[in-house]
């Protein structure tokens, strides 16, 4: 039996391995954990909700970058 999950990020289909917490995903997929904001199934996920998330089988995520500027 494979560890590994199929989710959506960003409308594309990416795998990873299952149960992993969301602060690690990012990472993962060349995210900075501190400039972006998350949207979780739906909803945005408060960032002190972020490490007691884990990345389940058909979970959707949109993740949005900060940039500032003037």
């Amino acid at each position: 039996m494979s560890d590994q999950i199929s989710l959506q990020v960003n409308g594309e289909t990416r795998n990873c391995l299952s149960l992993t917490p969301l602060p690690e995903l990012l990472q993962e997929l060349g995210f900075n954990p501190r400039l972006v904001a998350v949207e979780y199934n739906g909803e945005i996920l408060h960032r002190q909700f972020w490490t007691e998330t884990q990345i389940k089988d058909g979970d959707r995520l949109e993740v949005v970058t900060i940039v500032g500027g003037g």
